[in-house]
Order: C-alpha cells, then structure tokens, then sequence
C-alpha cells in the first residue's frame, strides 16, 4: 500500500500566487506543482492527481482559480477531486480573499490580517478585517465548506497585500498560513516519528 501524499490546496493561481507559493514550498522542503497555476486553473483533476504522485516531497502545494467565474468553475471542480482522491491526505486550505462581484463565501478556521495577525474575523484581498467571524469572501472558494478538512485558513491575495507577502520578503503571510496548516493537521507530529 502506498502512503497518501500529504497537499496543502491554495485558492489562488495568478503569477504572484505561484512565486509566493514556490518559495513557501522550498521553505518547508515540500513541492509546488507549479504547471497548477493559472487563472483560471487549466489542468484537470485527474492531471494534477498524477503530478501530485510524481513530486519529489511532501507536503505538495496546489493552486486552484476560478477568475472569477461564478458557481462551480473549473478551478472548484479540480480541487473538489484532488481533495477527495484516495491518494491524498489533504492537511490544510489556504482560503484566498478576492474581490468578487458575487458574494462567494466559506467559512474559516482563522485569518491572517495584512499585518501577520490571526484574526477570528474573515479578510479582504488587501489583508484588512472584515465584519463577520469566521467568513471570507473570495471567487474559487465555493466548495470548500462540503470538503473535510482538518483546517481552512484566509488570507487576503497571496504574494501582494501591499506588497506585505511579497516573495522577494519570503512571503511571510502565506508562509504564517502554511505554518498554521502543518501545526493543526498534525504534520508535524507525523514527521517527528519518523
């Protein structure tokens, strides 16, 4: 028997998405599947599922966008069958903020503010708290609340907010969301007994 890959799913896949992701990725010595970015996401489900088994490590990071496109897109459909493949243990969502003229929403585990802050309250794209707890808006986020996942963490656009989660700075917001994902899954726990 094969061990599940261990992924972190990203609700995002412009450019500054992946640089941020590919270098929070080389941080924790996991994988960016870097042909998953696009926006909006183009490979299938079934694609990303075979680069997922081909990458070198865990945890494997992976982008999924929709543009915008309201409903059920293309990016939704590919992350709701990469997370409910037999062959991945998913450890965490990173729930990213848009600006949507449909009010696409999830509910969060915890956000992380522009400035590195958790905030029980959801986020903006720029990284700002919003009014309601627990809730962040954004485009490529409409199924996320029918999966099982042991946590989804919202943040605002991944590799911008001011230039605040800029990859040249090692994109210190996402990184904080990646860090919170491997505490509360477990993760950590897992490699230690190795």
């Amino acid at each position: 028997m094969t061990t599940k890959r261990k992924v972190i799913l990203i609700t995002d896949g412009d450019e500054y998405a992946k640089r941020a992701v590919e270098c929070v990725a080389k941080q924790y010595g996991g994988r960016c599947i870097s042909s998953s970015q696009g926006n909006p996401s183009v490979l299938t489900g079934p694609e990303i599922i075979k680069l997922i088994q081909k990458a070198k490590s865990d945890p494997v990071f992976v982008m999924f966008d929709d543009s915008g496109f309201l409903g059920e897109g293309l990016g939704e459909r590919a992350l709701k069958f990469v997370a409910n493949h037999p062959s991945v243990d998913v450890l965490g969502v990173i729930a990213v903020a848009a600006k949507t003229r449909q009010a696409e929403w999830t509910r969060v585990d915890v956000c992380i503010d522009k400035f590195g802050e958790l905030t029980p309250y959801g986020v903006d794209k720029f990284g700002v708290p919003e009014l309601e707890m627990g809730k962040l808006n954004g485009d490529t986020v409409y199924s996320l609340d029918a999966l099982n996942v042991p946590v989804i963490v919202g943040v605002g656009d991944i590799g911008k907010m001011a230039k605040r989660d800029d990859y040249k700075e090692g994109s210190p917001i996402t990184k904080k969301a990646v860090e919170i994902i491997l505490e509360r899954s477990g993760y950590y726990d897992e490699t230690k007994g190795e």
